[in-house]
């Protein structure tokens, strides 16, 4: 992994300098200025999100987009809000993180095994992108596929997560070993790498916003049963 560390870093580094989506940028910016009343002592970071994990990793989680009062406030993805806690608690309990919570950086929080980022870096208004900022974004999320050399396992949280995490690794030649897959929590489907010696499963699962862990349609339960299930692939890979 020697060549792909400095590779990822400087993409990170590319990522908090974009530029390609004005209007998010200016949105962010103003989101750092009024706060959220909680956070009004708080620096909020308020740029592109960069991706957080090593380039060793096996496993890929792509999420939606960084929340205004969290990752956007924080400076780093999943960090800050509910949705962050509910993943770093669920990552946690399968050997996927060091710490079971996610709250600022420096707080020892980093993912083992595990590459964290989304389908957006920027924080978009009522956390919905349009199609034009998606794909300003795709170019991000290919050259990370792309420099992820060891992945085995990739969870899509939440249906634009899965379905532009699909898209990238179609477009960086990966192959369905069946019909392309739909969007349904647990949902697996399996493609193979452009080398032809890997193959990489896909799972599906729904989002851990606050739309979905408040009204009971995603559990804790059913968010440990995808990353034990990850758990069991990755482990599976080693014997």
């Amino acid at each position: 992994m020697a060549l792909e560390r400095p590779a990822l870093d400087a993409l990170r580094e590319r990522v908090v300098a974009c530029r390609r989506c004005p209007e998010l940028r200016a949105y962010c910016r103003e989101i750092g200025r009024t706060k959220k009343a909680e956070f009004a002592g708080e620096a909020y970071w308020a740029k592109p999100v960069p991706a957080i994990g090593p380039a060793s990793a096996r496993l890929l989680i792509v999420g939606l987009a960084p929340a205004a009062h969290g990752a956007n406030r924080t400076g780093r993805m999943f960090t800050g809000d509910s949705s962050g806690a509910w993943l770093s608690r669920a990552l946690h309990r399968s050997g996927f993180a060091r710490v079971p919570h996610s709250i600022r950086r420096g707080d020892g929080f980093a993912p083992i095994d595990a590459y964290i980022t989304a389908a957006l870096r920027c924080a978009p208004p009522g956390n919905k992108p349009t199609a034009l900022q998606l794909e300003r974004c795709a170019p991000y999320l290919r050259t990370e596929i792309d420099l992820l050399r060891r992945l085995r396992v990739v969870v899509g949280l939440g249906k634009i997560g899965f379905d532009k995490v699909v898209r990238a690794l179609e477009s960086c030649g990966y192959a369905h070993a069946d019909a392309r897959p739909l969007f349904a929590h647990g949902a697996t489907s399996t493609m193979r790498a452009p080398d032809d010696r890997r193959v990489l499963t896909l799972i599906a699962s729904y989002h851990p916003s606050r739309q979905n862990t408040n009204t009971g349609v995603l559990t804790e339960p059913m968010l440990d049963a995808i990353f034990r299930q990850a758990r069991i692939l990755l482990d599976a890979t080693r014997r």
